[in-house]
């Protein structure tokens, strides 16, 4: 016999992972320039040169024992001493090394964040829609109920109100996710104020903390100046999770971190809490070899050019079109209404022009579609007469 919650999550598809593999049997048919791929978030600008240039030193002229051998669970202590010390610097903090417990990307981090948070069976963990559908398998799979606020489909911020109204004596946490995937939004300083109030004044009532888990892999991806706020300085019970996959462009590296502040309440418990999941999920230690070229490249941003040309270029185009979009002032996604108000039905549509959008259902909302734009730029150029055919199709 097996896990029939497993078997359920094996053998049903993720619908993005579907279309992308569905673009690349297309591609063998009709020619790779003729299929139009917006579903997968693969970053498509290359890591700094910095990142290469570091591996290949450190593989060159470092021992090889070292280089490849395991490091402490938590990941070596010079690598989490670096990237504290540079976010300490970037957000105005005191951050230290000791504070960061390394993951193999973000999904490691919070996976052990809500195990960590796991009382019992009743235990609930709220996520605010629209949502990265993974959330869901992720909370479920420690025990805990997975919840989710309706979306504030207006202005794609946070509905307050209802936030406020769904915590309840079961709540142990609320994850939010800013620049957001899927809608590309980033949450306002003054959203966030709000929250912190709804969760302070709600941690009173409950004589505990609620948690904040802020699942931040597109930290650094925004534009125009917009402001991401820094979480645990506005609420000091903040769970941060991060990874470098968008960041320095290394999804296949595995590269991320949980930063548990020293000031939020048990800390070192929650830290130790940790820990204890990571291990029981099979956590060994971060891979080594890129926790020293993490720790050389702790200061490296990513080049947004291309992505800025883009998402400016496909957003424009489709509001020209007549499509209703948020607005993306980070990450690398458009959000979109879909024509006729059902995105998979939308979906089914452009798949048969080649053209390929995840309708918005498993993201927590529906009637709409997600777009990536971390493609080549000919490929939104070539795509946009389709996307006007089939608006008025």
């Amino acid at each position: 016999m097996y896990n029939q919650y497993f078997y359920g999550l094996g053998s049903a598809k993720s619908c993005i992972r579907e279309l992308f593999e569905y673009g690349l049997q297309q591609a063998a048919v009709v020619g790779k320039e003729n299929v139009f791929d917006f579903s997968l978030g693969n970053p498509s600008i290359p890591a700094p040169p910095a990142v290469n240039e570091a591996a290949i030193d450190i593989i060159k002229n470092e021992d090889s024992l070292l280089v490849h051998g395991y490091s402490s669970a938590p990941g070596f202590a010079d690598a989490r001493d670096a990237v504290a010390k540079e976010l300490a610097e970037r957000t105005g903090t005191e951050i230290h090394g000791a504070d960061l417990y390394f993951t193999c990307g973000a999904a490691p981090a919070l996976i052990a964040v809500c195990k960590a948070l796991n009382i019992d069976s009743n235990t609930e963990i709220l996520a605010v829609a629209p949502f990265f559908p993974e959330y869901r398998p992720f909370v479920e799979s420690t025990g805990s109920k997975f919840v989710y606020v309706p979306a504030d489909t207006e202005h794609f911020q946070i509905d307050l109100k209802t936030l406020e109204a769904m915590i309840n004596e079961h709540t142990q946490a609320v994850i939010i996710n800013s620049p957001n995937n899927p809608s590309g939004v980033v949450f306002s300083r003054e959203t966030l104020e709000k929250v912190a109030a709804i969760l302070t004044k709600k941690s009173e009532e409950l004589g505990r903390p609620v948690y904040l888990i802020s699942d931040e892999p597109y930290r650094e991806l925004v534009y125009d100046g917009v402001e991401v706020p820094w979480l645990p300085s506005i609420y000091k019970d903040t769970l941060v999770c991060y990874s470098y996959s968008k960041s320095l462009s290394l999804p296949g590296e595995r590269i991320g971190y949980v930063y548990v502040p020293e000031k939020m309440t048990d800390a070192k418990e929650m830290f130790a809490a940790i820990a204890g999941a990571s291990r029981v999920i099979g956590h060994v230690c971060p891979p080594t070899l890129i926790q020293r070229v993490v720790a050389r490249c702790a200061y490296e941003k990513p080049d947004l050019e291309a992505y800025d040309v883009n998402r400016k270029l496909l957003y424009n185009g489709l509001k020209k079109i007549g499509y209703e979009c948020a607005s993306p002032d980070g990450a690398f996604y458009l959000f979109v209404k879909a024509p006729g108000g059902d995105g998979k039905a939308f979906s089914e549509k452009c798949k048969l022009k080649n053209l390929l959008v995840v309708p918005s259902d498993d993201f927590g909302v529906e009637g709409y579609f997600r777009l990536c734009y971390c493609v080549a730029k000919e490929t939104i150029e070539k795509s946009l007469p389709i996307f006007e055919e089939v608006f008025n199709a």
